[in-house]
């Protein structure tokens, strides 16, 4: 596998694992909410049956009010409790959106991933045909350099006989010449000394 590929494979890891790390909070906190709901649709029933509306609690002059010593009354722990499951159900789906959100790039880049892979697989497989064609090349034009050299070194040996050839037979030519005028001169002589002869003869 090449290096970016297990870089990038430890990098969605590490993502996928920070991604989970809180997700038992995220399914505890789910879990109460659908049990507030519940409580709090068994609450509304409750009260739609009874048939009576709920007592509503006076208007009182806060100054005439007296000061409480009591804890929150249950009404203001119903609103509140409302008010947190309708947070935490706002919470869970935007967290539901982000995490198909997040699925769904997941899914593009493993399937880009594959794709890439393929892709290089096939491009590796390539250069590895084009290297073993060029390192034939490079064989073959080392063959051709050496038959070359071979042939050069050859044909300046050929050159060099020639030439050696030439100059002998342009030296036995000269030889041979030089004994032709020789043997001309030396039968004018005899000629000469012949015709004297028969004039004193």
């Amino acid at each position: 596998m090449a290096p970016w590929r297990e870089e990038y494979a430890a990098a969605l890891a590490a993502r996928d694992r920070r991604e989970k790390a809180n997700i038992a909070i995220y399914n505890a906190y789910t879990k109460l909410a659908d049990r507030t709901a519940a409580v709090t649709v068994e609450a509304s029933d409750t009260k739609g049956t009874s048939g009576q509306p709920a007592p509503s609690a006076p208007i009182a002059d806060p100054k005439k009010q007296p000061p409480s010593v009591s804890g929150p009354s249950p009404q203001d722990i119903l609103a509140a409790t409302r008010l947190d499951l309708t947070e935490a159900q706002r919470s869970r789906s935007e967290l539901q959106e982000r995490l198909a959100r997040v699925t769904a790039d997941l899914d593009k880049l493993r399937k880009r991933s594959n794709y890439d892979g393929k892709k290089i697989n096939s491009m590796e497989a390539e250069i590895m045909h084009l290297q073993l064609r060029l390192k034939d090349r490079e064989e073959e034009l080392k063959g051709k350099a050496k038959l070359l050299e071979d042939f050069q070194d050859e044909l300046a040996t050929l050159n060099l006989q020639l030439n050696m050839a030439e100059e002998r037979a342009g030296r036995l030519q000269k030889e041979n010449q030089e004994l032709v005028d020789r043997w001309m001169a030396r039968m004018g002589k005899e000629a000469d000394a012949m015709n004297d002869a028969y004039k004193f003869s």
